[in-house]
């Protein structure tokens, strides 16, 4: 089985420095806007041309009061078409690689079964290294908070020698 070039494609370097606001980690302006009109030039989606030619949109409460945000600035929200319309390419891309591994996994079992063992091999000192220091970083973080403890509590009884402590 060849792989179809749309799956190459997807793991062909094809670098921009994305500046605005992302959307599914695209970036809308550059990469959704113009998809979309593209897709509604072909008669492929009907988004509203409102929503294309304003896809950033003030977030309102459900009090219709403007909504914002911890930081005290207004929340703005892609408009709801777009919204919808990229949620819909995510899932049937998502189904697009299951269906292409599905089909891998079929047609070239072995070679799945061989590749995926590969992989767990050469990934398994790398797990056993981040185990052994997230259990070394775990026993020196419980050593400094209970060193810590007792510093601190050798204060408390320095402070109180001799003092008789009464509880109310």
């Amino acid at each position: 089985m060849e792989t179809p070039n749309y799956i190459k494609s997807l793991l062909s370097p094809a670098t921009k420095a994305p500046q605005g606001r992302k959307v599914w980690s695209l970036d809308l302006a550059s990469t959704w806007l113009p998809f979309f009109t593209a897709t509604n030039a072909m008669g492929d989606t009907a988004i509203p041309s409102q929503a294309i030619g304003c896809p950033l949109r003030l977030a309102y409460d459900k009090a219709g009061q403007v909504r914002f945000s911890q930081a005290g600035r207004p929340t703005i929200r892609v408009a709801k078409e777009i919204a919808d319309s990229v949620k819909l390419v995510r899932d049937n891309f998502t189904a697009n690689l299951l269906n292409y591994t599905g089909s891998v996994m079929r047609e070239n079992s072995d070679g799945f079964k061989a590749q995926a063992e590969q992989a767990r091999k050469a990934g398994e000192p790398i797990y056993q290294h981040d185990r052994n220091e997230l259990n070394n970083a775990l026993k020196a973080r419980a050593e400094a908070e209970a060193e810590a403890v007792a510093k601190a509590e050798a204060v408390i009884k320095a402070t109180n020698k001799g003092k008789v402590l009464v509880h109310a």
